[in-house]
């Protein structure tokens, strides 16, 4: 069984690497991958767990990207974001669900309600991928990282609402709504608790090694206790997420550079393996629908298919210009999309991993012993759905984003921002370099240390007018005798700098991104700095 799983692992890391190299979309090129490689004859079956996607795969990808994201942007685009991230799994249930209800005779109600929760979520990893790549606006980006990280805890609560429903565990709609009620409030809550409970423990650790090794642990400890107080592990993890991605710029700088590091890996080891066995499911699902009619079963997967596309493509343009329509506050507030902005979030809507793991999670009978309507057509159905999206998404997306001219010059206007942050953040540390100076006692190492790090300041500050500063400054410091007052003052230089450019951040004038940026080039410096 371990070698199963290592297998995979290993093949899914190997493929990542290589479609990273020929600057290709890794999870379209691992589906693809998965699926050529389930149809050998000889491979072994290979069969999704839940359990390994839920409570292994994806808690850590929800707390890497929500460690990423932006509270400040979420909650400017809050009321776009809750659209995507609440009211569209809601009406892609409702919506799959009633044609799925008319089209697979195998169906009652209940199971048709549980394959739209299924393929409610889309999985924003790959359309952001392919955003960051070809320049997408940062609103955009936003709204599909928001969406991401917020979308399934309601279509994983509203599953297990039809899912109860379907096999009888429930006695009506009104407890299947207190349950969904009871799983958003329990996962903020817990969220909320554990989130404020890691912001003390790593504030009074001081040891950046623990400080990580805290954070690994912690998506998966959060998930596991919503889950067994029946809250949203999904909802849980993204929130203590963000509140520790809010205090991201407070934290020891090595702490910082090893998150960036860790996570970063993780995330490639994760998505990459999902996204592989994405495609080695085909041959389980496939002989799962013999004895089916394939007249039904064709007819069946187009219009699921077409609903869980229409239902996005209806959501996001009536909700993209309705409430413009009705507010003039809105239309103060938040800038007009085009067209072409308007119809690339519609089509962003690619099924991932999750969507299987639900499915392959819905058991073979009832409560009264009787088997689950119609499961064959629903595992086979959801597969459709998602292989269908990332395939037709992963392989025009590029290309609509580029013919719509739905990009930005982000990099350039990020350019300008960080120059002119970092211009005041140089100001900063020369001012606390004259301060330090005025309060200590002049001597020759002082003076020399400080005339050094002067040309250094405007050397950098220079710099950075030029293009974003992503790597260490240059260290011309030769001088043996004022290197441990060079070390000294250069400290305070930079605790001055950070104040300055978090600040900029805080008054709205730099992105997070952007002083993620200058942070780490920070933080590059002071690792330097520091190293015995």
């Amino acid at each position: 069984m371990n070698a199963v799983l290592l297998g995979p692992l290993v093949g899914a890391v190997l493929v990542a690497a290589i479609a990273r190299h020929r600057q290709l979309s890794a999870p379209l090129v691992l589906v693809i991958a998965g699926l050529l490689v389930g149809l050998i004859p000889a491979m072994p079956e290979i069969v999704l767990r839940p359990d390994l996607v839920l409570f292994v795969i994806l808690p850590p990808l929800l707390w890497s990207a929500g460690l990423e994201s932006s509270f400040i942007n979420m909650r400017r685009n809050r009321r776009s974001i809750m659209l995507l991230a609440v009211g569209l799994p809601l009406a892609t249930t409702v919506a799959v669900g009633v044609v799925a209800y008319y089209t697979v005779p195998e169906f009652t109600l209940a199971a048709a309600l549980t394959l739209g929760a299924i393929v409610a979520p889309p999985d924003a990893v790959s359309a952001t991928a392919i955003g960051r790549r070809v320049g997408l606006p940062r609103r955009i980006m936003t709204l599909l990282g928001g969406e991401s990280l917020l979308n399934d805890a309601t279509a994983l609560t509203v599953y297990k609402v039809a899912l109860a429903a379907t096999i009888g565990a429930a006695t009506g709609w009104g407890m299947g709504l207190a349950t969904f009620a009871l799983a958003a409030v329990g996962g903020v809550v817990v969220g909320v608790v554990f989130g404020a409970l890691i912001v003390v423990i790593r504030a009074r650790l001081a040891d950046p090694l623990v400080e990580s090794a805290v954070g690994l642990v912690a998506p998966f400890v959060i998930y596991l206790v919503a889950e067994e107080v029946r809250g949203s592990g999904v909802l849980a993890v993204v929130v203590a997420a963000l509140i520790l991605g809010q205090r991201y710029t407070r934290a020891h700088y090595a702490t910082r550079l090893q998150d960036q590091a860790v996570w970063r890996a993780v995330q490639l080891v994760l998505e990459s393996l999902a996204f592989l066995l994405i495609g080695l499911q085909l041959p389980t699902v496939v002989q799962n629908m013999s004895g089916v009619r394939f007249s039904t079963l064709t007819v069946a997967s187009v219009a699921v298919f077409a609903a869980a596309l229409a239902v996005r493509a209806v959501w996001v343009v009536t909700f993209s210009y309705l409430p413009r329509m009705l507010s003039a506050g809105i239309r103060q507030r938040e800038p007009a999309p085009t067209p072409g902005q308007v119809f690339i979030l519609a089509w962003a809507g690619m099924r991932g991993v999750v969507s299987l793991a639900a499915a392959f999670g819905v058991p073979l009978t009832t409560l009264a012993g009787q088997r689950f309507p119609g499961r064959p057509q629903l595992v086979f159905l959801t597969f459709v759905v998602v292989v269908g999206t990332l395939l037709l998404h992963g392989l025009t997306l590029p290309w609509l984003i580029r013919r719509l001219g739905v990009r930005t010059d982000q990099d350039r206007r990020d350019a300008i921002a960080a120059a002119s942050a970092q211009d005041k953040a140089a100001r900063a540390a020369a001012d606390r370099l004259d301060e330090v100076l005025a309060s200590s006692e002049p001597s020759p190492a002082s003076e020399r240390a400080a005339d050094a790090l002067r040309t250094w300041n405007a050397r950098r500050r220079n710099a950075a007018r030029e293009r974003l500063r992503r790597l260490d400054p240059d260290n011309d410091d030769s001088d043996e005798t004022a290197a441990a007052a060079f070390r000294r003052l250069r400290l305070e230089m930079l605790a001055a700098e950070r104040a300055a450019l978090i600040t900029e951040r805080d008054d709205g004038r730099i992105d997070d991104q952007v002083l993620r940026t200058l942070l780490h080039g920070l933080d590059l410096e002071e690792a330097t700095l520091n190293l015995d």
